[in-house]
């Protein structure tokens, strides 16, 4: 056989080993599957021309096709719901990527980054044709606070394997997840405000219902309850942080626990411009990790992060291995109670500029 002259100009595909080989196209597909089973399914003289003909020209399999085809990829999909790889090396995002990484390459799988989907109604969107534009991969991670329940309802129809970091739910079916676990770690620092003696804590976020974080709203609204004579006070986290500090001052609250980080610290510094002092006279508390790291040692609890992804493709693995269980699809891990310098002893007096009350109560 003579060495194919295309070979070093352009890709060399199965038609050009098969024409090399004097066989059909099929002849080298089944060939190539036998190599890769260990199976044979045609004779020894057809294997052996079609093998020569693969080592002189230097075909290489095509994963893409493999997959398509039945196959395995080798390929792990990471698809993100906001822009995150552009941010901050220590952004919020970047400790689930180092685990989804650490045990990509532990596991021996390659990375593929799906960002080029089309935005729907101004977000983006993963799916717009089913699953098939992730057939390049064996599975896919998602993660992002702001996703489309479409893509989810699809991919569960589709039976195409993923994880998604956060807990999220779907009409369609269970929704593989890994998530921290937030329920305990809630309690945990609002008993460390109890604690420090604040009666009057006020719950600073996103109050629609709709979103991922009212696991952190549910919990505060039933210890709150059960604590009977302490009133639970709603401040809304997508105003300026001008208008949460007035209300939580016009609430006389001496606390607050928020599950917006991003606003935490804007809250802080408008609080000490207006000469109030944190914790001295009004204590707040994180309920997760500040989107951007900064220098203060906030109260709260840390999300595990590089766990998360770490565990994100663990499951995954499971999911296409097919050595998943029903039951154990949504896992949940805890986070550390941090006790920082962001809460301290509740004031004797608490700090108010009016008397009157405008937040929202139990």
């Amino acid at each position: 056989m003579e060495k194919n002259a295309n070979a070093s100009t352009r890709r060399v595909t199965q038609a050009d080993v098969a024409r090399l080989a004097g066989v059909s196209q099929a002849t080298v597909s089944h060939v190539i599957a036998s190599l890769e089973s260990g199976t044979s399914r045609v004779s020894d003289k057809l294997r052996t021309k079609v093998t020569e003909a693969i080592d002189l020209t230097g075909y290489v399999v095509n994963p893409i096709a493999q997959r398509l085809a039945g196959g395995r990829s080798g390929f792990v999909g990471v698809f993100t719901y906001e822009p995150i790889f552009a941010g901050e090396a220590d952004s919020f995002y970047h400790p689930f990527l180092v685990g989804v990484e650490r045990a990509a390459e532990t596991a021996g799988w390659n990375l593929v980054l799906f960002t080029g989907a089309a935005k729907t109604e101004g977000r983006r969107r993963m799916l717009a044709d089913g699953a098939r534009s992730l057939s390049v991969a064996d599975g896919c991670i998602l993660l992002g606070l702001h996703y489309d329940a479409r893509d989810l309802e699809a991919l569960l129809n589709e039976r195409f394997p993923f994880v998604f970091i956060g807990a999220r739910h779907s009409d369609a079916g269970t929704v593989p997840y890994v998530a921290p676990d937030y329920e305990p770690a809630t309690r945990d620092v609002l008993d460390l405000m109890f604690a420090y003696g604040h009666g009057r804590i006020g719950y600073v976020g996103d109050l629609n219902p709709e979103q991922v974080n009212n696991v952190r709203l549910r919990v505060y609204r039933d210890v709150m309850r059960s604590m009977g004579d302490q009133p639970g006070v709603f401040i809304d986290s997508t105003t300026t942080p001008s208008i949460v500090l007035q209300q939580v001052l016009d609430n006389r609250l001496t606390a607050v626990v928020t599950d917006n980080t991003g606003i935490a610290g804007m809250l802080r510094a408008e609080a000490q411009e207006r000469g109030i002092r944190v914790p001295e006279d009004l204590s707040i508390a994180q309920l997760g990790d500040a989107e951007i790291a900064d220098e203060v040692d906030w109260t709260g609890f840390h999300i595990p992060r590089d766990e998360l992804g770490f565990e994100a493709v663990r499951l995954l693995a499971e999911l296409i291995d097919g050595t998943s269980s029903p039951d154990d699809l949504q896992r949940l891990f805890p986070c550390a109670v941090i006790d920082g310098t962001t809460a301290g002893p509740a004031p004797r007096t608490p700090s108010s500029e009016t008397s009157s009350s405008r937040g929202v109560e139990l």
